[in-house]
């Protein structure tokens, strides 16, 4: 059955307002929000639980509502609301028409079903979210393993982070853990970990990167911790021509990401 809602001021759509903003809602309430068809559709396919899905007809392509309901295995409740309503709760007014409240998966190390040549990106103290989305559509387009994000600064779940990622949050299997929970895990399995460096001698297309490969990158702000610098088998560094010797850390998540790819003959 479906509920109407059309004030501002009704308790659900207040507390779907403060899930959008503040992570500790989120984590108390073990919820996160999801905006946009191509995301929520990405949540469901991808097994994630709805709780709630809001819509608003005037603003939905016609039989999407229906489209998105009779996938397998789905339940969850229908919300809906008028355009000045989902509106206010949209970040991209006028579009889509659809957004959801799911329930946050925690992946573990030991859940990750790997092949037998994998190839990682492992993400240290990522701080902003739009870098976090950016770079897991990256891991999306590569097709990787896993990203493991260690130690993080940012809710994976913040709203911005899905959006910039156009849902491959949901494509990727994501873990967060603690840098020494990752090194151990990498070198259990036999990982090599390339750690990313502007103070590294060798460059990411000097590298062997064919074999089972873990890409490291640092926060935004000062790249790679000493752990993982000591820890690194290699340390890996991307020529720089201009007079400013940094990249964005997506950018440069890609173009080693990709070399690798390269190398293994994008398989």
């Amino acid at each position: 059955m479906t509920r109407q809602i059309t004030s501002l001021q009704n308790p659900f759509i207040k507390n779907l307002l403060l899930l959008q903003e503040k992570p500790r809602a989120r984590k108390e309430q073990d919820l996160f929000v999801i905006e946009g068809v191509r995301e929520v559709r990405l949540a469901v396919t991808s097994g994630f639980k709805l709780t709630e899905l809001v819509y608003c007809r005037e603003l939905l392509a016609e039989n999407e509502l229906e489209t998105l309901v009779s996938l397998p295995g789905v339940s969850f409740g229908l919300t809906e609301v008028p355009p000045e309503v989902y509106n206010r709760l949209a970040y991209r007014k006028d579009q889509g028409g659809m957004m959801a409240l799911a329930i946050p998966r925690r992946t573990g190390l030991e859940e990750l079903k790997l092949n037998t040549n994998p190839l990682l990106l492992v993400l240290e103290s990522v701080e902003k979210p739009g870098n976090l989305g950016a770079l897991l559509r990256t891991a999306d387009a590569a097709n990787l393993d896993a990203v493991i994000i260690c130690d993080p600064q940012t809710d994976i779940y913040n709203p911005n982070a899905i959006r910039s990622s156009i849902g491959c949050i949901f494509t990727i299997p994501v873990v967060t853990c603690t840098s020494q929970e990752a090194i151990a895990w990498l070198r259990s399995n036999r990982i090599r970990m390339f750690g990313t460096a502007l103070s590294a001698i060798k460059f990411y297309h000097e590298t062997d990167l064919t074999g089972p490969a873990a890409i490291i990158m640092g926060s935004e702000a000062f790249g790679l911790s000493s752990t993982w610098l000591d820890e690194s088998d290699e340390r890996i560094k991307i020529p720089m021509n201009g007079k400013i010797d940094s990249l964005n850390v997506s950018t440069s998540a890609a173009i080693v990401v990709f070399e690798a790819l390269r190398q293994r003959n994008f398989k």
